[in-house]
């Protein structure tokens, strides 16, 4: 079940495979018990055109371990079973859903008791199928809503969204910037004009200050390259430590 029990909510991406399987599985286990309401397992893609260079750099490292799509379904079971209460997303390209099959992908997600799917580059008015098949395992949809996005398409995201609304911060890559813009509040307070759902900001997060910002108009943060970035730096042994530890730096401690 996709919830925020923090003020603000923390969704946290992971690339799986990075720098292996078994470690992504550690370092998400430990970001949960950090304080992380959502954990996206990003699926590596050979063309990620809307990451910045750290993710794709770590792209390219799980992709030359062999990481695939069913191995990533199979590390979310494993997330699912070792914390049953977390918010788990997959967050994938559109294109290895299509070579999986998107009906046994939904299958397979639902059985791996994912929560969710973010298709990155499904833009919605093409989703009809994509959100019959969720719909069919009550799956939640989340959908990439963007400053410049007309209201026509933010109120298709909203009114085909479930669990919560992911508004990009700024148009352009993923990767850490050095304040939140004004677009992001702008941006979150368009898309409440037609959905109550909670509303995530992401892109370019990396720090207390930022999740400060982000709390004054959103729901929860998503942060990303920071911890990639994090991990790309530690040893295996060390980034679930080192990842822990970056997120507990995130809120105020009470």
């Amino acid at each position: 079940m996709i919830e925020f029990a923090h003020k603000p909510g923390l969704v946290v991406y992971l690339t799986a495979g990075d720098p292996s399987l078994e470690a992504t599985r550690e370092i998400a286990i430990a970001a949960i018990d950090a304080g992380a309401d959502v954990i996206e397992l990003g699926v590596p893609f050979s063309d990620p055109v809307a990451d910045g260079p750290v993710i794709q750099r770590a792209s390219e490292r799980a992709l030359a371990h062999g990481t695939s799509l069913h191995q990533v379904v199979e590390l979310a079971r494993q997330i699912r079973t070792a914390r049953p209460r977390a918010g788990l997303i997959l967050f994938s390209y559109l294109n290895p859903i299509l070579r999986y099959g998107l009906k046994a992908f939904a299958n397979d997600a639902k059985a791996a008791g994912a929560d969710g799917v973010l298709a990155t580059d499904m833009i919605v008015e093409e989703a009809g199928e994509y959100l019959a098949e969720l719909s069919r395992v009550d799956l939640a949809p989340v959908f990439l809503a963007a400053p410049t996005s007309p209201d026509e398409r933010l109120k298709a995201i909203a009114e085909n969204s479930k669990g919560f609304i992911y508004a990009i911060s700024r148009t352009g890559i993923t990767g850490k910037q050095s304040s939140m813009t004004g677009d992001a509040s702008t941006l979150v307070d368009r898309i409440r004009r037609w959905s109550k759902l909670p509303v995530a900001v992401g892109f370019g997060i990396s720090n207390a200050e930022h999740v400060a910002q982000v709390a004054q108009f959103a729901d929860a943060a998503v942060i990303g390259s920071a911890i990639v970035e994090l991990i790309e730096r530690s040893t295996a042994a060390d980034a679930p430590g080192a990842v822990a530890r970056f997120i507990k730096g995130l809120r105020p401690q009470a």
